[in-house]
């Protein structure tokens, strides 16, 4: 076995914890494996063994399944006054906030990205949706319905949890993911299965002990660790799950599709994306540049809406390449916990060897590199130079495939073209996100009408808030996280008639 490695920059509470006895939270209690199996957690820095934590598979998943249908069925939490629900919502978000800067180097030493992002954007993010979740608990509601015939009735409808919910969370935002997921499902009264990515599980195990000091009913969540075959596809095609709901990539959505299908569970998918952004000549050449950066490298383009289909107006095309590429030449390699760092390393070696095959790929196909390329120029740890390519056509891998790394493609488009760049844009199986960059206000809204994605920002990108709805059009996904829209996915209606 590897010897564990502890980085010495984290504070003596986050050492304890990661060298602590991991455990999962399954019907209020917290416990190991079945099978007394763990496996290895890595620091994407140095590629060393940090932990261990349980390894989960079916029997486990069934005795946390088990115990959320027991809690829904049978236990105080869909009972509970919706003001007594969003009381305990708005107590996790407070508990999260006094444990913020261990939450942030628990996700920097195990996802790899920079303490200072962490400390200022995930954290802060899953209190607010917490919060924000509170709120709506009291403000579930249904309608009166007149009926359209005129008959004597009284007709309304009752908006209830769904169930029994299964939810599977990416790597690239452990934390704020897994309040995504669970913060919504919570206020609509439901019982989650929670399982964690099986590269970064320490921000969730922690979560779970903050869920369980908050005062969650036994069994209401429920927290496993372990991997895709052992737990998430015993959870996903588990008959007492009522609903499914998971982020990652589009291959993986696509099995848990056929899974949810034995008892035609409910599912919501947030996938994968492609996401265009597109300059137009008169945009704001300085915004342009440090927006259209960090909408690529932003996470370390570990985004599933990250900006990785750069099209630019030739008119500027060589003076947003040229700067672009200047930001990336410029972004400081280093671990997470390092205070210089500005990018630090993918979250594993596999996910490393992925990316670098794309940018050989892309160089192979002819290809030329503006900035980066495959080789990191860093030690150890599974670190990419930020990526730059240009001279690329619509059938090269690199742009049609979702790479989830740090890795742009631009590519110059003319006036002859404005009306085209839409379709160009939307030549993609994914339509999750996308940018436009101009100072035209009726150019904005045009072209953001005629993109196929579910959001579009304009002059920014990666803008995120709690009451924004977030998910994608065609293969990037089904259903909507954050915003009022995310209950859709955690209740379903009843309609009510009755005879006056």
């Amino acid at each position: 076995m590897a010897t564990l490695s502890i980085d010495p920059r984290l504070s003596s509470r986050t050492a304890d914890f990661v060298s602590s006895d991991h455990r999962m939270l399954i019907d209020g209690r917290f416990v190991a494996a079945a099978s007394g199996k763990t496996f290895p957690v890595y620091n994407p820095a140095t590629g060393e063994v940090i932990t261990h934590v349980p390894e989960a598979e079916a029997e486990d998943v069934n005795r946390a399944v088990t115990a959320a249908r027991r809690a829904f069925d049978e236990g105080p939490w869909p009972r509970m006054s919706p003001s007594e629900r969003g009381r305990v919502l708005w107590k996790i978000a407070d508990l999260v906030e006094e444990h913020l800067e261990e939450f942030a180097e628990l996700e920097s030493l195990d996802n790899g990205k920079p303490f200072s992002v962490a400390r200022v954007a995930d954290v802060p993010l899953t209190v607010d949706m917490f919060r924000y979740m509170s709120g709506w608990a009291t403000k579930i509601s249904g309608k009166t319905l007149p009926l359209s015939a005129g008959y004597d009735y009284h007709s309304y409808t009752l908006r209830e949890p769904i169930g029994v919910v299964a939810q599977i969370i990416p790597w690239n935002f452990p934390l704020l993911m897994a309040a995504w997921k669970l913060a919504p499902a919570l206020a609509c009264g439901c019982t989650i299965v929670l399982k964690l990515a099986e590269q970064t599980p320490l921000s969730g195990l922690r979560l779970a002990q903050i869920l369980d000091e908050a005062g969650l009913p036994t069994g209401v969540v429920n927290v496993i660790t372990g991997y895709g075959e052992g737990a998430g596809a015993p959870l996903a095609a588990h008959e007492m799950v009522d609903k499914v709901a998971f982020t990652g990539s589009t291959e993986v959505g696509k099995l848990i599709v056929k899974a949810a299908a034995g008892n035609l569970k409910k599912v919501t998918l947030e996938l994968g994306g492609k996401s265009p952004v597109v300059v137009f000549p008169d945009a704001r050449i300085d915004s342009v540049i440090q927006g259209t950066a960090s909408a690529i490298f932003f996470n370390h383009g570990q985004c599933c809406c990250a900006g990785s289909r750069l099209y630019v107006h030739e008119k500027v095309f060589d003076e947003v390449v040229d700067g672009v590429s200047h930001v990336a030449n410029e972004i400081k390699l280093a671990p997470g916990m390092d205070p210089s760092c500005q990018m630090g390393p993918l979250v594993s070696d596999e996910q490393y060897h992925r990316v670098v095959g794309y940018i050989e790929s892309g160089i192979g196909e002819g290809a030329k590199v503006a900035a980066g390329g495959p080789v990191s120029g860093v030690d150890r740890g599974w670190f990419v130079r930020p990526t730059v390519l240009t001279n690329t056509n619509p059938r090269m891998k690199v742009v049609q495939e979702e790479i989830f790394g740090p890795v742009v493609c631009a590519v110059p488009f003319s006036d002859r073209e404005t009306d085209a760049i839409i379709k160009r844009a939307n030549d993609t199986i994914y339509g999750l996100a996308a940018s436009v960059w101009t100072q035209n206000l009726s150019l904005a809204h045009k072209v953001a009408r005629g993109l196929r994605a579910g959001t579009v920002w304009v002059n920014c990108h990666n803008v995120f808030d709690a009451s924004l709805p977030f998910g994608g059009y065609k293969q990037s996904g089904w259903g909507r996280e954050m915003g009022e829209e995310v209950l859709n996915n955690y209740l379903q209606t009843k309609a009510v008639t009755v005879a006056l």
